[in-house]
This record gives C-alpha cells, sequence and structure tokens, in this order.
C-alpha cells in the first residue's frame, strides 16, 4: 500500500522511492488487466462452463502479455 503524507509530516525520500517502485509495478499490472477487459472483452464474463471460461482466461492472459510487450519484440526482429 502506498504511504500517504500528513499535514505535518511530509513523505521521506525513502517512502518517496518506495511508493514509485510500487507505483511502476501497479502500471504494468493495470495495463495488462486494460487489454485483457477492453481488447479482448473479458469484462463481462457470459456462462459457458468453468472449463470454457477458463481456458479463454489463460488464453488471453498470454496473449495480453504478447500485446503489451509487442513493441520491444517487434524492435528486436527488426
Amino acid at each position: 500500500m502506498q504511504a500517504k503524507a500528513h499535514r505535518h509530516r511530509p513523505l521521506s525520500e525513502r517512502d518517496r522511492a518506495s511508493n514509485r517502485t510500487k507505483s511502476k509495478v501497479r502500471a504494468n499490472v493495470e495495463h495488462v488487466f486494460l487489454v485483457i477487459k477492453r481488447i479482448f472483452g473479458w469484462a463481462k464474463v457470459r456462462y459457458r462452463g468453468l472449463a470454457k471460461n477458463t481456458h479463454w482466461l489463460q488464453i488471453s492472459c498470454g496473449l495480453a502479455n504478447l500485446y503489451v510487450a509487442r513493441r520491444g519484440l517487434l524492435a528486436g526482429a527488426a
């Protein structure tokens, strides 16, 4: 959880660095959820059976990782 400053107690440099590290990790995770929900349509799950839903989620997670890393992958291929 992020450290918060208060009126008479500003954040120390250590707390600010810790918050920055946490926000970098959170941003990477949130980008993957954005891809899964908005681009691959996982915002609402229709009941198709647990096996089909699980399979679709696993495939979506793998494709989302590729989608997020696409620029780096394409730059390495060129």
